[in-house]
């Protein structure tokens, strides 16, 4: 970490969707666990990735950070102060601090405003007059993202998609912020326009000083990206570890599977890295399992992971800082003897 008191201090995050039912009378049967007891924290300037399947309540948790959901439970301290239930009054000076990039550059930007409406708006909103003007300054964001400043009069829909992220980016950065969340910013882009964007948020950070929660399923973007990362299974964090560490020696089982699963070359007689296949599907989080959530795909599950739900901590061999949810984690030697399945694999 970056400074001893983090920037954003997440412990017990919870979001449970009720699930409504019964006629007439709409009742609460049930609760989507979305995400179930987050525990992690990021450092000024620091970036820190967010991955996991689809469906394993990463972008929920982005929006609980930035405040755009309600958590169910938990605590979110931004600077120390406490803001998980903060009315809008008491959010409004944080709100320009803590900023979002939305996934589809297409549904994010109001196609009847022009691009400088757009990067201005929140200026707009929180009423800030930089010196030289609204104007000079969204001009300014638009060359920082690598865009023409002539382009202030155009509309969304004149630009390409990778375009279009670019002017999301200058619209978190009209404030200045100190935290943004990405979520899944390139997976919506093509393959050779990625990496420009990527490179752009990096150079960004760098620059700026701007810590991110960078949310995505790309194992190798987020490598390429974040200094931690933290892998979600099922609404829960798994294992949490700097980035060398956790691609170096992954500890956790799930880990080790979305590890395999990530394309590698190989040079001379180097033997590939063997591809775990997951047995099964994901649960559902109306009703995950007992224990460790992911125990129905584990080929080491018992059962004790059946009864107890592993906690969230520093594993014997681990370094500091490298945590994991596991009764019988991965060793660097460990030689994966998982159940293969017959079906297709799972896309992760």
């Amino acid at each position: 970490m970056s400074s001893t008191t983090p920037l954003l201090d997440v412990s017990g995050l919870t979001k449970h969707f009720p699930i409504k039912g019964g006629f007439p009378i709409r009742r609460t049967v049930g609760h989507v666990q979305a995400v179930d007891g987050l525990d992690f924290q990021v450092g000024e300037g620091e970036s820190l990735g967010l991955v996991g399947e689809s469906g394993c309540g990463k972008s929920t948790t982005g929006r609980l950070i930035t405040r755009l959901l309600e958590p169910t439970a938990g605590k979110i301290s931004y600077q120390g102060k406490d803001i998980t239930h903060a009315n809008r009054k008491q959010l409004a000076p944080v709100r320009s601090e803590i900023q979002m990039i939305f996934q589809d550059p297409y549904a994010s930007l109001n196609p009847r405003h022009t691009v400088g409406k757009i990067i201005a708006g929140p200026m707009e909103i929180n009423d800030i007059n930089p010196a030289g003007g609204r104007e000079k300054r969204v001009r300014e964001l638009l060359e920082i993202v690598g865009l023409n400043p002539e382009h202030y009069n155009r509309f969304p829909h004149e630009f390409s998609g990778g375009q279009r992220q670019r002017i999301g980016v200058a619209r978190a950065l009209a404030l200045e912020p100190k935290l943004i969340v990405a979520d899944e910013p390139v997976s919506a882009l093509d393959v050779s326009i990625q990496a420009q964007v990527v490179n752009l948020l990096q150079k960004v950070q760098q620059e700026l000083g701007i810590a991110f929660v960078f949310i995505a399923h790309d194992l190798a973007v987020v490598r390429h990206f974040s200094q931690r990362v933290a892998v979600m299974y099922l609404g829960k964090i798994v294992e949490i570890a700097d980035r060398d560490d956790l691609y170096g020696n992954p500890r956790h089982p799930y880990t080790r599977a979305l590890l395999s699963a990530v394309p590698e070359a190989t040079v001379d007689e180097t033997p590939a890295r063997e591809r775990i296949r997951l047995q099964g599907d994901v649960p559902s989080p109306i009703n995950p399992p007992s224990g460790c959530r992911f125990r129905t795909r584990c080929w080491k599950a018992t059962e004790k992971c059946a009864t107890e739900a592993p906690p969230l901590v520093q594993v014997e061999g681990n370094k500091p800082g490298h945590l994991t949810a596991c009764h019988y984690p991965e060793t660097a030697d460990t030689v994966p003897a998982p159940r293969l399945s017959k079906d297709p694999e799972p896309a992760v």
